[in-house]
């Protein structure tokens, strides 16, 4: 049952077909509105991929410079991804409770002026407190931006916009690669201006709090109708279509007590992500994210730095690693086109399979050859893979819990990526790159098993939410 307000429509002045706010964005094609949403988020989320990406070129450069040991150099790279862990969390619960809109920005502002001053830093105490400020900001947008995103996108390809937005992390990621290779390298204080150029999300926190709409859902969810019917109607006048409700509907839609012609809607309650009917879509969603997070981070953070310990020059190391980040491109787009011809599972467990295969090739990897081709295969797969895991997060859960389910998951996936970077190179004393990559790869095979856990949501609507009599 759809828990929202429906609005009628009035066609040559005879009643039409009811529709919710829902429906009437889920009929839309894709238009400027939808576009200037993903463009804006998308930004964001290249900005955000920048700084955590940026981090791999800058271990290599400060561990030169102030003769880190590899203990010191893994506290480098994880300590983002435990302040990622809290942000997840905290976002989650706060764009649930504020919006998705006002939290976006924030995070924006906090992780920005956390970088630049990470630029600043004299030692390495000071550089890892600053490092888990910039993770608290990271890890709040990544959800709220998805949730946002996912909420606005008509079911028809709703997927397929999700993963546009996860393909801006490759962007950023290969904007990251080109500082770590023309401006880390450049001189001593190469990799303090690489830092210094963070502070560009904290400039654009002022266009995303100007530029993008609040979530219809959550201003529904909120009581706030007059504002749900205006932002319905901006999208709609975007794409062409008439309005579905007359211009005095905003007044009834505010209305609580039924209206003839117009469905009596119930309470929303908050249903717990624990809840009997959720719990099983929970435990699959968090078992994919701690999998995918662990590979993931924990082979691409230290990538430059493997490639250094293999007796590569830095700079070649860089150019390695920026050949590798480019493939994240196609890898996206394949993912885009997949999601909505053969479905979300599908697609998550082929990327994931590929990945799994890719690691294990890329640890048996010796020549220069070999290593280009098996990374920029694990590079294409794993990036395809998150794409198809940020499409399916928002869809299984209701408006009421999307943001703190979409965040709860990524908040205990980043548990894995600070244990990734922390374990790098205690499993490489063990047994080498081979075992490294080994372990990797088996992660990534238990996350392809784990989707057998979600539904499929292709070509469905977002539920809104439970009954107020629906609890944990």
């Amino acid at each position: 049952m759809n828990n929202q307000h429906p609005v009628n429509n009035q066609i040559a002045g005879g009643q039409g077909p009811t529709l919710t706010r829902t429906e009437r964005l889920d009929r839309l094609r894709f238009n400027r509105a939808h576009a200037n949403l993903l463009g804006r988020s998308g930004v964001g989320w290249a900005l955000d991929a920048m700084d955590v990406g940026l981090i791999s070129y800058v271990m290599v450069a400060v561990g030169q410079q102030w003769a880190l040991s590899s203990t010191e150099l893994s506290l480098v790279g994880a300590i983002g991804f435990a302040g990622m862990a809290v942000g997840a969390s905290l976002g989650g619960l706060l764009a649930d409770r504020f919006g998705r809109r006002q939290v976006f920005a924030l995070t924006l502002l906090v992780y920005g002026l956390a970088t630049g001053a990470s630029a600043l830093a004299g030692g390495l105490a000071v550089l890892i407190a600053l490092r888990f400020l910039v993770g608290i900001g990271l890890g709040a947008e990544l959800p709220v931006a998805s949730t946002l995103v996912s909420e606005y996108a008509p079911k028809h390809i709703r997927g397929r916009v999700v993963v546009a937005l996860e393909a801006f992390w490759a962007l950023g990621w290969v904007m990251a690669a080109l500082l770590g290779f023309f401006l880390v390298p450049s001189g001593d204080n190469g990799w303090r201006w690489a830092l210094a150029f963070g502070l560009v999300p904290a400039i654009y926190a002022i266009v995303i709090r100007l530029g993008l709409p609040e979530s219809v859902r959550f201003l529904e969810s909120r009581g706030r109708h007059a504002e749900a019917e205006e932002a319905v109607r901006r999208f709609e006048a975007a794409g062409g279509a008439r309005p579905h409700a007359e211009p005095d509907s905003a007044v009834a839609v505010d209305d609580q007590q039924p209206t003839p012609g117009r469905r009596a809607t119930p309470a929303l309650g908050t249903e717990s992500i624990w809840s009997k009917r959720l719990r099983s879509r929970t435990i699959a969603l968090w078992i994919i994210w701690f999998c995918i997070n662990f590979s993931y981070y924990g082979a691409f953070i230290w990538l430059p730095q493997l490639l250094v310990d293999r007796g590569f020059p830095m700079v070649r190391s860089f150019e390695y690693t920026l050949i590798i980040t480019i493939a994240q491109l196609p890898g996206y787009l394949v993912a885009a086109i997949l999601i909505e011809k053969i479905g979300r599972r599908s697609t998550l467990a082929i990327f994931l399979t590929g990945s799994a295969i890719s690691a294990a090739g890329f640890g048996l990897a010796e020549t220069p050859t070999m290593i280009i081709v098996a990374g920029c295969a694990l590079s294409f797969f794993n990036l395809g893979a998150w794409g198809a895991l940020y499409a399916i997060g928002p869809e299984i859960y209701p408006t009421t819990a999307r943001g703190k389910g979409t965040g709860a998951a990524a908040a205990f996936g980043r548990i894995a990526s600070i244990l990734a970077p922390l374990s790098v190179p205690v499993i490489i004393g063990f047994g080498g790159p081979v075992l490294l990559f080994g372990v990797f790869g088996v992660a990534f095979a238990i996350a392809a098993i784990a989707v057998l856990g979600v539904p499929e949501m292709r070509n469905v609507e977002l539920e809104e939410g439970a009954p107020t009599t629906v609890g944990g």
